[in-house]
């Protein structure tokens, strides 16, 4: 069983390679509140439809004083492409060897097509200022988890 982030936690550390070249790591956003969602595969219908819903929210979340962060396991030359395809503008983290996917709980057991299977849980946790985590959300569906977040956060 896969363990799970809750409110209150202390988020685990980040640290990553980035689509913008840079590394990123979570004590770079400490004072900041910051939305890290976990995704499967990008450029898969699923995953562009939640980075453009991000993307097109980008400035809504940001002027409510949040960060958005994306990470998934595939590769940052595969992140840059699917950045620059999306005109995504907030980060897109590479996580080839699955850590911090672990870490985060957002890789483990979930069932896909009625069988029990190994991968990404797609994921979204909003992180305080204090690094604690405020919100998680696991097992969440593309279509629409940007608007229940913004509404889950009051912002609308």
């Amino acid at each position: 069983m896969t363990n799970r982030l809750n409110v209150g936690d202390q988020a685990p550390e980040l640290a990553l390679s980035s689509s913008n070249g840079e590394r990123v790591n979570l004590v770079n956003f400490q004072g900041e509140r910051v939305i890290v969602y976990f995704y499967p595969k990008a450029m898969t219908p699923g995953c562009t439809t939640e980075a453009r819903d991000f993307r097109d929210s980008l400035t809504e979340l940001n002027n409510a004083g949040y960060k958005v962060i994306g990470v998934s396991p595939d590769s940052v030359e595969k992140l840059v492409e699917f950045a620059k395809q999306e005109s995504l503008t907030f980060l897109l983290c590479s996580d080839t060897e699955k850590t911090v996917l672990t870490s985060w709980g957002a890789y483990g057991e979930k069932i896909k097509d009625g069988e029990t299977v190994l991968g990404v849980i797609r994921s979204i946790v909003v992180v305080g200022n204090d690094g604690k985590v405020e919100l998680a959300q696991y097992d969440i569906k593309p279509d629409g988890a940007v608007a229940a977040l913004r509404s889950a956060l009051g912002i609308l």
